[in-house]
């Protein structure tokens, strides 16, 4: 997989027929599996930030087509969808999903969570990257309201993205909400993945 690591977007050209898909679906999503773990970070009781990345996206896009049998014409609404996701070189780029089973809790809870989409950071060092919700959706209703799905953008600096790198460095990922002021410490092996998300 590594003369991918560096694409910045999936092409048609990248999108397989879904009988050839379907034939490597299974070892395909075994061999992401350890990398997928590690861009995955549990924040507080309820939330997970699932750090993305081209080959994430690109199976991610397979199993749209795969699931829903759109063909052709879905093609290019899963890449609009999940090609902003993909890191643009100077980034990192998170898919955070608020997961609670019941739904009462869930519907209470998201409806004091508003605005959280604008509070998410990552801490290191002296540094702190504030999240940039994605811009395509609105993701708080007008009742205030959050999604329990948001896609945030993390813009580095040159010299975050340095800072960001150097082994060891500790990470801080949270959200400074006042409803889920929530914190956690990022495995090294997580920086250390996400640091190749850089150019």
């Amino acid at each position: 997989m590594e003369h991918m690591v560096m694409k910045r977007a999936i092409t048609r050209a990248d999108i397989l027929p879904m009988a050839e898909f379907g034939k490597i679906r299974k070892a395909k999503r075994a061999e992401l599996l350890p990398a997928k773990r590690l861009r995955r970070v549990e924040i507080g009781p309820v939330a997970t930030a699932y750090f993305e990345s081209y080959e994430t996206m690109w199976l991610q896009v397979h199993e749209m087509l795969y699931i829903e049998k759109g063909g052709e014409e879905q093609i290019e609404d899963e890449l609009s969808a999940y090609n902003p996701l993909i890191p643009q070189g100077r980034e990192l780029v998170a898919t955070v999903m608020f997961e609670i089973d019941d739904p009462v809790r869930r519907a209470n809870f998201l409806a004091r969570l508003g605005g959280v989409e604008e509070t998410m950071f990552l801490k290191f060092g002296e540094h702190e990257v504030l999240g940039v919700p994605e811009a395509d959706v609105d993701r708080t209703s007008a009742s205030g309201k959050a999604s329990a799905v948001q896609f945030i953008h993390f813009p580095f600096t040159d010299a975050q993205a340095d800072a960001f790198r150097k082994p060891g460095t500790q990470v801080i990922a949270g959200f400074k909400h006042p409803q889920y002021a929530h914190m956690a410490v990022m495995q090294e092996e997580a920086r250390e993945i996400l640091s190749g998300d850089f150019a």
